[in-house]
């Protein structure tokens, strides 16, 4: 998708209930259609001991991988212990700072409404909006928050600033100016995943891990999150058009425990991957953390919990890539004992022939002269997250191929 105008697709107030009628009402002819996710990020608690929002708007800025038309959203109430009702929830592109650019803005339903209401412990699905959003682009989706949100479930780390309105009772979710979002956030609020539709030869790729999949240690606001470079490589090459990417990579988040990274990997993989709109693929980097805080004090602990996700994967036809642990001396928590542990896991990914595919981001990353520690231009800084010339190390290592796995 190269365009960057917004145009009109349908009616506003189109029931959920028509998703896949929405495309194929267009032309007898059309090809059958189905939603597709062009970005995500994994539902958590933001902040310890969050006490929420009252009474304001928010912005999130979030970064589209693969352009289209039906566009949705999903607001998730999913970690919150009261029901949140939003109101004026609007999609536009995103302009300079907390500003939307000029005529784009429009304004989301919720079964036709204006308003809807969350449950705790669950999401909710937008109409589709009357436009067609251009792959590589940042959105501002916005709403307002009528009275006390109660604990705000989002995305806590996103490497991308965005806003909340300084003033309580104002709803300025629909004003095109930046001007009344005075107060910058470091998370996503409430808003999990923008999915697209798309042809269904189309299918989502979906990158579940820790930190590392997060992109701590990229530059705010660029993009630079390896999944995010991949998905620009894939838009200039055979597969572009193929794949809708979602980054559903939580930082801290451990595989066999739940931690101050949210609920472990192996409970959260269904909701996070298996349920995503039209996913095809995974990419699975994760367990440096059980690692480095002794959940994991053999191989076989991990060992055993990547087969258990391989196995969910499987049973809903949806293939797995395995990637490497990257190396991390120097880090936090380092001893060679440990290293022990993620060398012997790696061998595993490497040669076991259970994972569909395997990308080798331990190789890609590591200092050949001292192959425990990333090479130096590859480094935050930290010696634990690669920066963003590492994270681009990663993209590039990555065989696209991989992502065209059909079981």
């Amino acid at each position: 998708m190269t365009s960057t105008s917004w145009t009109r697709l349908a009616a506003p107030g189109l029931a959920l209930s028509a998703v896949i009628a929405l495309a194929t009402l267009a032309s007898a002819e059309a090809a059958p259609v189905h939603p597709v996710g062009t970005w995500g990020a994994a539902a958590d608690l933001v902040g310890t001991g969050a006490v929420g929002l009252a009474d304001r708007s928010v912005r999130n800025l979030v970064h589209t991988s693969l352009g289209g038309s039906g566009v949705r959203i999903t607001l998730s109430n999913v970690f919150g212990d009261r029901p949140v009702t939003f109101a004026s929830a609007h999609l536009g592109r995103a302009g300079d700072g907390a500003a939307v650019v000029p005529g784009t803005n429009r304004p989301l339903t919720f079964a036709g409404a204006d308003e809807v209401t969350v449950a705790p412990g669950t999401d909710v699905l937008s109409d589709p909006v009357d436009a067609t959003v251009p792959a590589d682009t940042t959105l501002a989706v916005s709403f307002h928050v009528v009275g006390e949100s109660g604990p705000i479930t989002g995305h806590d780390v996103a490497t991308q600033t965005s806003y909340v309105s300084g003033t309580a009772g104002a709803d300025v979710a629909g004003q095109e100016s930046g001007a009344a979002f005075t107060t910058q956030i470091s998370s996503w609020y409430w808003v999990e995943s923008v999915v697209i539709e798309k042809p269904r030869r189309v299918r989502t790729a979906v990158f579940f891990g820790d930190s590392i999949t997060d992109g701590n240690g990229s530059t705010v606001g660029a993009d630079r999150r390896y999944p995010d470079v991949l998905a620009d490589r894939v838009a200039t090459s055979r597969f572009a058009g193929r794949f809708g990417v979602m980054n559903e990579g939580i930082s801290a988040n451990r595989v066999l425990v739940d931690s101050s990274g949210g609920q472990r990997a192996l409970d959260r993989f269904r909701r996070d991957v298996l349920e995503q709109p039209g996913v095809a693929t995974v990419v699975v980097l994760a367990g440096i953390n059980d690692i480095r805080w002794d959940d994991a004090d053999e191989a076989s602990d991990l060992i055993a919990a990547y087969r258990d996700l391989i196995a969910q994967a499987h049973a809903e036809d949806v293939c797995v890539v395995g990637a490497t642990l990257t190396p991390y001396e120097g880090g936090s928590r380092y001893t060679h004992a440990r290293e022990r542990v993620r060398v012997a896991v790696n061998e595993w990914i490497r040669t076991s022939g259970d994972f569909d595919g395997v990308v080798d981001f331990d190789a890609a990353t590591r200092d050949p002269d001292r192959p425990a520690r990333f090479l130096p231009a590859y480094d935050s800084g930290d010696h634990l997250h690669p920066g963003d010339a590492g994270y681009a190390a990663m993209a590039e290592a990555f065989d696209l191929s991989l992502l065209d796995c059909d079981r």
